[in-house]
């Protein structure tokens, strides 16, 4: 299996050979940042026990952290956030509540993605941003955790060494830039953009095959690169 901590290193050899390249993560933290402003109110959207409103959250006036899972929120690691346990398909929030509604790793695990977006955008107010990270069903990787219906989906989870209360069934509804866009206009929101990002690191279990994918990876066409970050714009 492949730890995280040798993914990341994998990661940084990776950006030593491409240099304008940046981990999807990365991108994600940015996007964020740059839709806070001191008066906000942002919802984090599955937030587990830290994720990116960890760090953020002192750029915002008040932040809530959704989650389903209340082991994860009683392990969370900013508990100056306002924490809930909640589904995403039913926000526990009046309308137009917040600024900015943030996820990451989230739209992969959604049954009904139509009825979270309208949630999302129901929160939101006008002019709000809704920013998220996911991956892409279109890259080749997903398209075998998906064929795989033995695993649940959870055939990516299972070669990368996570604990078992972190793994979660997939169902990849939301997970591809078309049926995105689909599902943003179908809730109303006005613009969305989306930026495919490339990981070779997931098939890098050691040296020789970290060289493999970095040449594989040439050859994926961009639209189905491994990660998807995006913003949505409430009208």
């Amino acid at each position: 299996m492949l730890s995280l901590d040798r993914q990341e290193e994998y990661r940084r050899r990776y950006a030593e050979r491409r240099p304008d390249w940046r981990p999807s993560s990365h991108v994600y933290r940015d996007a964020v940042a740059a839709s806070l402003f001191p008066d906000a109110k942002v919802l984090d959207l599955g937030c587990g026990r830290g994720g990116v409103m960890e760090r953020l959250h002192t750029r915002a006036a008040f932040t809530a952290g959704l989650d389903p899972d209340l082991s994860s929120l009683r392990e969370h690691r900013a508990l100056a956030l306002g924490l809930a346990s909640g589904l995403a398909g039913a926000l526990p929030y009046r309308d137009d509540a917040f600024d900015l509604v943030c996820c990451s790793w989230v739209l992969e695990h959604l049954r009904e993605p139509a009825r979270v977006f309208s949630e999302v955008a129901r929160v939101l107010r006008p002019g709000g941003q809704f920013v998220f990270l996911t991956p892409n069903a279109r890259h080749p990787l997903l398209i075998l955790n998906r064929a795989l219906r033995w695993t649940e989906g959870r055939l990516v989870d299972r070669l990368y060494d996570r604990a078992e209360p972190d793994i979660f069934p997939a169902f990849y509804r939301a997970n591809s830039p078309g049926r995105i866009r689909q599902l943003a206009i179908g809730a109303g929101f006005e613009h969305v953009s989306l930026r495919v990002i490339a990981d070779p690191t997931y098939l890098a279990f050691n040296d020789r095959l970290f060289d493999l994918s970095c040449l594989l990876e040439r050859f994926i066409p961009r639209a189905m690169r491994v990660h998807l970050v995006g913003a949505c714009i409430q009208t």
